[in-house]
């Protein structure tokens, strides 16, 4: 099983600029949280922006779905900021033959405190062993895009009727 990750920016990215004195996005942080995880799959990383989610525009969303369709891999993992993030699954639904999943964090992975590791792990889990389609991984649960939800007040995701 090989992952394709492709990432966005957003907050799990995000690190704090002593020059810029503001948390600015930075490198994508998912390989290292691979190489420290130990783990034993075969990944490729593909950064395609180093955006705030909402700075993505729906040409930025096209090019997304675009990359997602065109890549040889069954298995998708995009990270991307939590603000947008369904907006963003929701542009992927209906592409067909592909386990498709989108994580983020709402602090950064650089931060002490984060919940970047444990969101990432928890997608990859739900990779291998969901059926094809697209999916959101956030705080211990998988979401179902269509009816899913950022609480701001709670500072989580949860199911939306």
């Amino acid at each position: 099983m090989k992952i394709k990750v492709f990432t966005t920016g957003g907050s799990i990215d995000k690190i704090y600029s002593t020059r810029e004195s503001n948390f600015v996005v930075d490198e994508p942080q998912v390989a290292g949280i691979f190489q420290q995880a130990n783990v034993v799959f075969e990944y490729e990383v593909a950064p395609l922006f180093r955006k705030d989610s909402l700075e993505l525009s729906e040409s930025d969303r096209w090019m997304i779905t675009q990359k997602v369709r065109a890549a040889q891999e069954r298995y998708i993992l995009i990270t991307h900021g939590t603000d947008t993030m369904i907006a963003t699954a929701l542009e992927l639904l209906g592409i067909p033959d592909k386990v498709i999943v989108l994580t983020g964090a709402m602090q950064p992975a650089a931060f002490k405190y984060s919940d970047a590791a444990f969101n990432v792990g928890s997608a990859v889990v739900a990779l291998q062993t969901l059926p094809e389609g697209v999916y959101v991984v956030m705080n211990g649960k998988v979401f179902d895009p269509r009816f899913a939800r950022k609480n701001l007040e709670m500072d989580r995701f949860e199911g939306a009727s």
